[in-house]
């Protein structure tokens, strides 16, 4: 088998998908060359939704947690340098209970190997017009990096 250890792909995803984008891409650092989070779940250790979900999927162990969180994953990756856009709607009524986006942002931005360019977009919520709104943006930023 050929195993290639260049980053050539890029990842995007919305909500619980962008926290998948986040946690595959950080946990298979040769694969992507840059991630594209769109509102996502981004610390779901500290979320009620995280909670339920982590503990229904991973068992009571909060150390196995941190390995599928994108938060955690943040303050410990040491693959090759990884471009991330994390794109917010500012009104999402998810965003400080659920989401906490910043966390993640916070711990990407202490990590020299993440270069996360986060966009908080006022007036915008979690939904599908916020997201048709700022494709063409996210669309533009995946293929600037993979030129």
């Amino acid at each position: 088998a050929v195993v290639s250890t260049q980053s050539t792909g890029a990842l995007a995803g919305h909500s619980m998908g962008g926290h998948g984008t986040l946690v595959i891409g950080m946990r298979n650092p040769c694969m992507f060359k840059c991630l594209v989070a769109i509102s996502p779940i981004s610390n779901p250790i500290l979320g009620k939704w995280g909670i339920k979900a982590f503990t229904n999927y991973l068992g009571p162990d909060q150390d196995t947690w941190k390995q599928w969180d994108a938060t955690e994953l943040a303050r410990t990756y040491s693959g090759p340098p990884l471009e991330i856009l994390v794109d917010q709607g500012a009104d999402d009524r998810f965003l400080a209970e659920e989401l906490m986006t910043d966390n993640f942002v916070s711990a990407a931005n202490q990590n020299a190997a993440l270069n996360v360019d986060y966009r908080l977009r006022e007036g915008y919520d979690h939904f599908y017009p916020y997201i048709c709104t700022f494709l063409g943006e996210m669309f533009q930023y995946i293929a600037t990096k993979l030129s």
